[in-house]
């Protein structure tokens, strides 16, 4: 093993660690102090600290020594356990946990927050009555600090995130500014095209666009913001007077909403330094033989202090760690290791049986080698797809603390209960799953969930609920989030989306349909706009995150009892068993998990796009009249019945060719955009397979049935109007 590869097994003993120490945090928070849970969390940091001391992590083992000092403490009963240590505790593990990112980054030379660090040793310092030796340990930071606590910046900086609709709404942000111009000097302009979409899905009418203004004038704050007065409700607006001090950079660095840019960018963005600085610096860099860190110039020139460019790093960093903490480690059980290598070893033998049986010129012999081969490459298969699948437990354990954080935030009391944790699904899905359920246990638990006195006048125990539920159903991965709150309010929800325009006035829509209106984008009916929710921006986000992962989100909720959201999807995004039809001379495959039967359509049969199954209206599409591949000749057609969910329709196809493995490719850009198609894959001859979306195409069959007997029903009553 190399020190690379050590290291990683470090930082992934580390994450268990903590995760253990925190669940025995939050386990002492709820039940109060126990011996062995004290014990445990003891062990755990001095069990990181003696891993960071072989391979010489200093900052890690300091830090750890300090944590483990108060543990020891506790221990032995020279300090009580308080809800303030136990807080305590759980950010440092926190803090722990960044500083193994940065350590699987290869970063640990750099402290990934030295005013996060600074703080919490001063807190554990307290505990300890050891302030002044806290004092005497300096945080590692890359940078130096300013010694003062403002930015020399003399203007203005306002930061806009106008809404969506900002346009649509008839408000031209351009006209605010040059309304702006009556107040002062527009100094600079930094136009922010991060959240601008493809350009077959751009919408002319929306506004993507994000501002960050430099602003000299001797206006008031309030002046200035008075000119933001009519899109000031739903956008994300923050204004910062001249020489602001280091930590409301710090606050806004940390809420910029886009994906984080180079360090220059970032700190020329958030308006701590100004574009002609960072031009000066990066000259000067360019022409040194060893350049030195762009951030450490910054400080040395005194144009930013050290604590904004840590905050700058910071969120630099988060995304960075994130992407690399996707797909490194994967830990698999070794009764799966074990059962894969026994079938390698029976693919050996049918193998050496298979050639003994070529060289006899045994047919017979042959013909059953082959069968046994290809048998055992279908296990083989199915067991090394298996090492890909993990718990979604990795996921739900994250949500213990986030609730009891949120809660305390709010101040409600929310108990958490977790089912189905064991339930696998593809590794590649566990991370992106994260901040989809993320958003959704935010906004059950603000806008959801009510307070203690509304739930006691509404005869409901003062304690909410939230649940989390995952399980498998018909092929798919079904993981729910469901509480006893409020629930969603129907008539809210329809007249916000017909004053947006989402709907017409006149439109009937089902109550699903209505719910499903919350994931529009910037669709948001909060009256407040909080931290964790409220601006309309994140389940539009959820729903693209689940589409990304060929799954559907659908909501279903009852008013003053709760709601449920339920996420669906598919078990994998490698290799799926798959059904073979042809419709004019293109093969189509169809997840065979979700094909239920096949009948012959017959002739004749079929009217407004409805065929009846067994005395059951089952609405269907023509996969001919869906992909636009001509008039068939006078051909039998044969009807696949496909069922995602609870939901069930029928797709129209020439030919029933039979299942066939299927690895999935991704589409192209000609294919990718279609909604009816959910990837490709390569056929046995070498030519390519486009895979039929399931669940959208049972949506459109379903939709387009509903239509057609509304239009035939219009049609018989005006017939008979007229008759």
């Amino acid at each position: 093993m190399n020190l690379d590869e050590a290291k990683g097994a470090l930082v992934e003993e580390g994450r268990e660690l903590l995760l253990a120490m925190e669940e025995a945090l939050l386990a002492i928070e709820q039940s109060g102090p126990d011996a062995e849970a004290i014990n445990a969390i003891f062990r755990a940091a001095h069990t990181i600290k003696g891993s960071a001391g072989l391979f010489g992590l200093q900052s890690l083992v300091d830090f750890t020594h300090l944590v483990e000092s108060l543990l020891d403490k506790v221990r032995n009963n020279e300090l009580a356990v308080e809800p303030a240590m136990l807080s305590l505790l759980l950010r440092c593990g926190d803090y722990i946990g960044e500083l193994l990112s940065a350590v699987e980054a290869s970063g640990e030379d750099q402290d990934p927050d030295a005013a996060k660090r600074l703080e919490l040793m001063k807190e554990l310092g307290g505990f300890l009555r050891k302030v002044s030796a806290v004092a005497a340990t300096p945080p590692t930071s890359p940078v130096q600090v300013l010694a003062t606590d403002a930015v020399s910046n003399e203007c203005w900086h306002i930061s806009l995130r106008p809404s969506l609709d900002v346009l649509r709404n008839g408000m031209d942000p351009l006209s605010i500014f040059r309304y702006l111009g009556k107040l002062g000097r527009i100094v600079h302009i930094h136009t922010l095209t991060d959240a601008l979409p493809a350009l077959d899905s751009f919408d002319e009418e929306s506004g993507y666009l994000g501002f960050e203004l430099e602003f000299a004038s001797d206006a008031s704050k309030q002046e200035i913001e008075d000119a933001f007065e009519f899109i000031r409700e739903d956008s994300q607006l923050l204004i910062l007077p001249p020489h602001s001090a280091v930590a409301a950079y710090i606050e806004l660095i940390a809420s910029l909403p886009e994906e984080p840019a180079l360090l220059g960018e970032l700190l020329v963005q958030s308006g701590a330094l100004t574009a002609h600085e960072l031009d000066k610096v990066l000259a000067r860099q360019r022409e040194d033989t060893i350049p030195q860190p762009i951030g450490e110039m910054l400080v040395q020139a005194q144009h930013v202090a050290g604590p904004v460019v840590s905050a700058a790093l910071t969120k630099q960093k988060q995304s960075e760690q994130k992407k690399a903490q996707e797909q490194v480690f994967i830990k698999v059980e070794v009764s799966k290791l074990d059962q894969l290598i026994n079938l390698v070893g029976e693919l050996v033998i049918a193998g050496a049986a298979a050639n003994m049986a070529m060289s006899q010129n045994n047919i017979e012999a042959m013909a059953g080698a082959n069968e046994d081969v290809i048998g055992l490459v279908e296990m083989v298969r199915d067991a090394s797809l298996s090492l890909r699948m993990v718990a979604i437990g990795e996921v739900f354990q994250r949500f213990p603390r986030v609730v009891r954080d949120i809660s305390q935030e709010l101040g409600k009391d929310i108990a958490l209960t977790v089912t189905g944790a064991d339930t696998e699904l593809d590794k590649s899905m566990v991370e992106k799953l994260a901040d989809p359920l993320m958003h959704i246990v935010r906004n059950a638990m603000d806008h959801g969930i009510e307070p203690a006195e509304q739930r006691l006048a509404s005869g409901k125990v003062a304690k909410g609920s939230l649940h989390l539920n995952a399980h498998h159903d018909s092929g798919s991965i079904v993981i729910e989030v469901s509480d006893d709150g409020r629930g969603l309010n129907k008539e809210k929800i329809l007249a916000k989306a017909i004053e947006k325009g989402l709907v017409q006035p006149e439109q009937s829509l089902t109550d699903s349909e209505i719910f499903n209106l919350i994931f529009e984008p910037g669709f948001s009916t909060a009256s407040e706009i909080t931290n964790l929710s409220g601006r309309g921006v994140g389940m539009d986000v959820v729903r693209r995150n689940i589409e990304q992962l060929r799954g559907v989100v659908e909501v279903s909720s009852q008013q003053g009892q709760g709601t449920r959201v339920q996420i669906r999807l598919p078990l994998t995004l490698a290799i799926i068993d798959g059904f073979q039809v042809k419709v004019a001379e293109q093969i189509l495959v169809l997840p065979l998990d979700q094909v239920v039967e096949c009948v012959d359509l017959g002739q004749g049969n079929g009217h407004n796009d409805l065929f009846n199954l067994r005395g059951e209206p089952l609405p269907f599409v023509r996969l001919r009249e869906l992909f636009e591949l001509g008039q068939a000749d006078a051909i039998r057609e044969s009807l696949v019945v496909l069922q995602f969910g609870q939901n069930r329709a029928g797709v129209v196809v020439d030919k029933l060719l039979g299942e066939s493995q299927a690895v999935i490719k991704p589409l192209g850009q000609l294919f990718g955009q279609s909604k009816m198609l959910s990837g490709s894959t390569i056929l046995g001859d070498g030519s390519v397979a486009l895979i039929l979306d399931v669940p959208n195409l049972i949506q459109r069959a379903c939709s387009t049935a509903k239509t057609t007997s509304q239009d035939a029903m219009l049609a018989r009553a005006a017939a008979g109007i007229n008759g």
